[in-house]
């Protein structure tokens, strides 16, 4: 199954969100300034070294490997909080990384395969997110991650990249035992933040991950940093390729701390 047919399967799960009352359904709501920016991961660190790390331990495969390796890691996520089987993203990591290993034939000690899963917690930050970070708690907002990594990958995360204690909130979607774009996965960021749903923008870094939150109610922002094609399914409130464009969407809806 396609990640985009995939997808399909979950509109009503984002049609379950839009009817849920809580959501930002009449155009003043929002029109609310923003107080708080929820971040995917990959919209701070650079998921690209995972393929060199790949390309290290099986020459001339690594792309091919990482590949078939990252689209069933986001299917298998996708299944589990479907189906409500969680096991947290380590777990579902490793799981997808033997998968493609047998599919393309690769054969993996257990050291290797461990260094693989463990690449994903040594990513380099993009190289505007510390500055824009800085930029943007100075402004008064509040800043928190919200992702599909386990507790454990992200704190390892943040520190290797040196953004640790930049954030007022470091939310992993394993409190809701769900992955993204369930509602409960994204219901995290309002709930523990004690804002509404419409003060807060999300900042995805994949376009479903951007449909996912605009379904819930976000302000949605698609830091689109590959360039690659946006969903058919629902367009996020605005897109860019960086984080400037992400304050440049900041300054135009208004929010904490911006001059009246």
């Amino acid at each position: 199954m396609s990640r985009r047919e995939f997808l399909g399967l979950l509109t009503a799960v984002g049609a379950t969100a839009l009817r849920s009352p809580a959501f930002a359904g009449p155009e003043g709501a929002r029109r609310q300034p923003i107080r708080a920016i929820c971040f995917d991961l990959f919209t701070l660190f650079d998921p690209r070294s995972v393929a060199r790390v790949a390309e290290a331990i099986v020459p001339k495969r690594g792309m091919e490997l990482w590949n078939s390796w990252k689209t069933r890691q986001f299917e298998y996520s996708w299944l589990r909080a479907s189906a409500g089987k969680y096991v947290d993203f380590e777990a579902v990591t490793s799981e997808a990384l033997s998968y493609a290993a047998r599919d393309l034939k690769v054969s993996l000690a257990p050291a290797e395969q461990q260094r693989l899963v463990d690449s994903y917690s040594e990513l380099e930050p993009w190289p505007d997110a510390r500055e824009a970070l800085l930029s943007w708690k100075r402004s008064g907002l509040k800043l928190a991650t919200l992702a599909n990594f386990s507790p454990k990958m992200m704190t390892r995360l943040l520190e290797h990249g040196g953004l640790e204690g930049l954030f007022d909130l470091e939310l992993s979607t394993d409190r809701a035992k769900t992955y993204k774009p369930d509602p409960r996965a994204y219901a995290l960021g309002p709930t523990l933040l004690r804002l509404p749903r419409e003060q807060i923008a999300f900042s995805a870094f994949g376009g479903w991950d951007a449909a996912g939150a605009k379904w819930f109610g976000f302000r949605s922002f698609w830091v689109n940093r590959l360039g690659v094609t946006g969903e058919a399914l629902v367009a996020p409130d605005a897109s860019g390729p960086d984080f400037a464009a992400l304050s440049s969407f900041l300054a135009e809806v208004g929010h904490a701390g911006a001059p009246k």
